[in-house]
């Protein structure tokens, strides 16, 4: 008789700095990967083994990623200036459209068995929205949804002032997530004006520095953030 599997609601966190996007990608598949793999050994073993997650921040060199649903178009800028401006760009695996990464930005990488967290693909997306919307309280920053549109936002019920401070996208197989969130802490603003972020046009962004109206220490975001996460989900971080 094939023994029940218990959730296993331990997350190790990972901090891995600045580090170059297609290293930090491998890094997100090569865990993946390794939690789908023990998945498909639990379903013929008779003694099942939990599964393991991770929580991975970081933060890129100046980059433009594109979801595999996105519009080249949207990146407003060639080959040749996205050098001169120190910028590489990628066509990645994940939901969603067009993005930037860099430098003063909080990346999340969540790379959790939902299984372990009795989520659906629907309600993990609303978790990390929650997770950014209760970082955001601890600094008096009222983040909202926006109808439509995954990610956090400010001013949703004012069109012309609506702003995005974090954009999500994510992957998901086997219940395994990857991919995650870029939350804009003290982020140069200006390289999102060489693209439509998300594919959404006439929408403004901002960051935690511009809002609150000075620089924000990273490190400090990032606790708030584990314990948003701790809260929201139930998990453990180790």
């Amino acid at each position: 008789m094939k023994s029940t599997l218990q959730k296993n609601t331990l997350v190790q966190y990972l901090d891995l700095g600045l580090i170059d996007y297609k290293i930090a990608w491998d890094e997100q598949e090569k865990l993946f990967n390794q939690i789908v793999e023990q998945k498909e050994l639990n379903r013929k073993a008779e003694t099942p083994q939990p599964t393991s997650n991770y929580l991975v921040f970081c933060s890129h060199p100046h980059v433009y990623t594109l979801g595999k649903s996105g519009d080249t178009a949207n990146l407003l800028i060639n080959e040749d200036f996205l050098k001169a401006r120190g910028a590489t760009f990628y066509r990645i695996n994940r939901g969603g459209d067009i993005t930037y990464h860099g430098p003063g930005q909080i990346v999340g990488y969540p790379i959790l068995d939902l299984d372990n967290f009795g989520v659906s693909i629907r309600s993990y997306i609303d978790q990390l929205e929650e997770v950014i919307i209760r970082t955001l309280a601890h600094y008096g920053i009222h983040g909202t949804r926006a109808e439509g549109a995954t990610g956090v936002w400010l001013d949703t019920d004012h069109p012309a002032k609506a702003r995005k401070i974090c954009a999500i996208g994510v992957r998901t197989s086997h219940w395994v997530s990857m991919h995650g969130f870029a939350f804009n802490v003290n982020t140069n603003l200006d390289y999102f004006n060489y693209i439509v972020p998300c594919g959404i046009q006439g929408k403004g962004v901002t960051s935690l520095e511009k809002e609150l109206g000075h620089p924000v220490e990273i490190s400090e975001v990032q606790e708030k953030l584990k314990l948003a996460f701790a809260e929201v989900f139930g998990m453990k971080i180790a």
